[in-house]
């Protein structure tokens, strides 16, 4: 009887472990599904931005994106040339300060813009400078904000911004305006002040349709986690985003008869990048996970930078 019950208990061992595993499956195979087309639109949308608005009509944005119009403007070499070029040492650096699928995304993002650049030509849309400025930078943050979704990034500039934030002690965002600000100033001496100006209209169109596409997300998000299996999600927080957290004894009711249960809530801050990832992971471990976001303009001391193993 006993080896019934034990050979019973095996089966259903099995069962669950099986139908565990095909959870994660089709979370994976869902979430590959879903950035591959939020990177490939955005991928699109920036290259439609960029040859049908902004590179014939000598415009450029900020970040590493201004970076390579402006050298292929001084330089006369291809755009999906210089693309890859400036991009290689923020991919490095992401690959270090984020983590390798981050790197892997942002490198085949950047690769297919380059791609899309060398082997579709999209016509030019207007001349009007105004139109050329804000439909340059509308259709540009699009792709950018949504391959941000996606998991990955085509302008490595913030995570040039993240890693430096780290080593100065200074905002994500005070770093970002610090390098938009000598572009803008190089712009201005090779190519008119004029074009400078027009091109920063282009940078504030590129950031507000970003901000927009990714839901107002702001460089670090506050994170509160409750679940049943909160110790999972902890070893998870730690060990593969490794991130420090905050872990709160809680009760929570429910029901007329104001039924409690005690459980423990997690909370733990993250950058914007590493939204999808959170939520992913969570996804695998409980599917019914209560989870809350919110923003956060910056933060000081306790955990943030990422655990070094």
């Amino acid at each position: 009887m006993g080896g019934r019950i034990n050979k019973g208990y095996r089966i259903i061992s099995h069962a669950g472990a099986y139908l565990k595993r095909s959870r994660k499956l089709r979370i994976t195979f869902n979430s590959f599904v879903k950035d591959t087309f939020f990177i490939v639109a955005g991928i699109f949308s920036a290259a439609f931005g960029l040859e049908s608005f902004l590179l014939p009509n000598r415009f450029i944005d900020g970040g590493a994106t201004g970076i390579s119009l402006l050298a292929t403007e001084i330089l006369f070499l291809p755009l999906y040339l210089i693309i890859i070029l400036v991009n290689i040492p923020f991919l490095i650096l992401g690959y270090q300060v984020i983590g390798k699928t981050f790197a892997i995304k942002a490198s085949l993002a950047i690769l297919g813009l380059a791609l899309v650049l060398a082997t579709i030509h999209f016509p030019e849309v207007t001349q009007d400078k105004l139109l050329v400025a804000v439909f340059g930078g509308f259709f540009l943050g699009a792709g950018i904000g949504l391959s941000i979704r996606g998991g990955g990034v085509l302008d490595g500039t913030e995570v040039l911004a993240i890693f430096l934030s780290k080593k100065l002690g200074t905002t994500i965002g005070d770093i970002i305006i610090l390098i938009n600000i000598i572009i803008f100033l190089a712009a201005a001496y090779l190519l008119s002040v004029e074009t400078a100006l027009y091109s920063m209209l282009t940078y504030l169109a590129a950031s507000k349709t970003l901000d927009f596409v990714v839901d107002g997300i702001e460089e670090y998000t506050g994170v509160t986690i409750i679940s049943v299996k909160s110790e999972e999600i902890r070893i998870m927080v730690t060990e593969k985003l490794g991130r420090g957290l905050t872990i709160y004894r809680a009760k929570g009711g429910y029901g007329e008869l104001g039924i409690q249960n005690e459980y423990d809530v997690i909370y733990t801050v993250i950058t914007r990048l590493e939204i999808r990832k959170l939520n992913i992971e969570i996804a695998k471990i409980d599917e019914n996970a209560f989870v809350v976001m919110n923003s956060i303009n910056d933060t000081r001391g306790g955990m943030i930078k990422k655990k070094h193993f």
